[in-house]
């Protein structure tokens, strides 16, 4: 059984091929925060911060799962530590081995996509999460959000990073299921 942390930057892919690897996966549980997001009344509102709501909703969802012996698979950006280190606690505590895997590409296609990502399409979560990072300073922002993730590779080295070339689904998803085979690294301290 294992928890799989399926980070990188905006618009990389994460909640494409965790889509992907859940449907090939049978009882792999899809744990989108974005989708949660979704369920928590005023997410596209700037007055009510429904992270914390969502963020306790994702770590019962993911004990309930993993306590039943199933895996999961949580597509989205962390760039500190800590977080990821919390994550790495929980799948322990419930038996899980932990899969810290990081999408990427190089740091102005990354911005690049985010931004293309934005302006195909019509969904309201996409819509709204690229307002607030325009808001938060657009590319500036998405740049420093690109740094400290590098910055957390540097600091996790058993975090696995897998390049996700755009458009290239199925070679993306080739990458990550190979990672997943792979021997995990010990935890980290």
């Amino acid at each position: 059984m294992k928890f799989v942390h399926l980070n990188g930057p905006p618009g990389i892919g994460k909640s494409t091929l965790s889509a992907l690897y859940t449907d090939r996966h049978p009882g792999t549980l899809n744990l989108d925060i974005d989708a949660l997001h979704r369920l928590v009344g005023g997410w596209r509102g700037e007055v009510i911060d429904t992270w914390p709501l969502v963020w306790s909703l994702a770590r019962a969802m993911a004990a309930t799962h993993l306590t039943g012996g199933h895996d999961v698979v949580l597509p989205q950006y962390l760039a500190t530590t800590g977080e990821v280190a919390q994550l790495e606690q929980l799948a322990h505590e419930h038996g899980a081995a932990f899969r810290e895997v990081v999408l990427l590409d190089d740091r102005a296609a990354a911005i690049e996509r985010f931004n293309r990502r934005a302006r195909d399409s019509d969904d309201p979560w996409i819509r709204h999460h690229h307002r607030l990072i325009e808001l938060g300073g657009g590319p500036r922002a998405l740049g420093a959000m690109y740094d400290n993730l590098m910055e957390l590779v540097r600091r996790r080295p058993a975090a696995v990073v897998v390049p996700s070339p755009p458009g290239a689904v199925e070679v993306a998803y080739e990458r990550l299921t190979d990672a997943l085979r792979q021997p995990p690294s010990p935890p980290t301290a």
